[in-house]
């Protein structure tokens, strides 16, 4: 009977120390639930110059036309709108191409073209995604459009809040994508002027289907100052 009443303390204590250790280990899961949809672990993103971008070298994917060329031939004389796509089989990305494609009828009265570039390619991944985007896309070995500092979210961007919203939101109106490629380097859109004017725009993707502002792209691409055919 004694040792029976002893053995009363040390269950209590074990029982004890389990409820604490569970509690810690809930308070440590909530506590990096509420961090990751934080920006505190976002890595920040570096300003990407004109200097920067138009020495990219690109690939045309024109089966008719296979070509490397400099970016700046892009925007040269127009200035042009540009999409780095994060990946083209994911839905949240189909979804930001279409939306920029709506702007297309506005861009052609500008005489402002609209561009994408992949960073590669794999399959009929880009062949596909051009139904949902309506400008001619290149590919981007060198990553240059993702950088200067290339960002990536992992595994983390699954528990913050504003991706699973932008999933639902890409659901609901009807994208759908697969699990093809690279997909981890965040993404961006630019608007860049003719010639050495500059970057106008330049978004970047703080998270799996973070999307530019339609209309602040259309403001600067009115913005673009066309150049003559003889101007370097």
């Amino acid at each position: 009977m004694g040792s029976e009443m002893s053995s009363l303390p040390d269950l209590e204590l074990f029982t004890m120390g389990m409820w604490s250790i569970g509690l810690g280990a809930i308070g440590v899961a909530v506590t990096g639930i509420l961090l990751a949809n934080t920006d505190l672990f976002l890595s920040k993103p570096e300003t990407a110059s004109l200097e920067f971008l138009e020495t990219t070298k690109l690939k045309s994917l024109r089966e008719a036309e296979e070509r490397t060329f400099k970016a700046g031939e892009l925007w040269k004389k127009n200035g042009a709108v540009i999409m780095a796509v994060r990946r083209p089989g994911c839905f949240l990305c189909r979804e930001e191409a279409s939306e920029l494609s709506s702007l297309k009828p506005q861009l052609d009265r500008l005489g402002v073209p609209l561009y994408a570039v992949v960073k590669e390619k794999i399959g009929t991944e880009v062949e596909d995604f051009q139904h949902y985007f309506k400008g001619e896309i290149f590919l981007d070995e060198t990553k240059k459009f993702y950088g200067p500092h290339k960002r990536k979210m992992l595994l983390m961007g699954l528990i913050r809040l504003g991706v699973w919203q932008n999933f639902l939101r890409a659901w609901k109106n009807g994208y759908s994508g697969n699990l093809e490629g690279e997909g981890f380097i965040l993404g961006g859109v630019y608007v860049i002027g003719a010639g050495k004017q500059g970057v106008l725009l330049e978004h970047r993707e703080r998270e799996f289907g973070d999307k530019v502002n339609l209309q602040s792209v259309l403001e600067a691409a009115e913005k673009i100052k066309p150049q003559a055919a003889d101007t370097e």
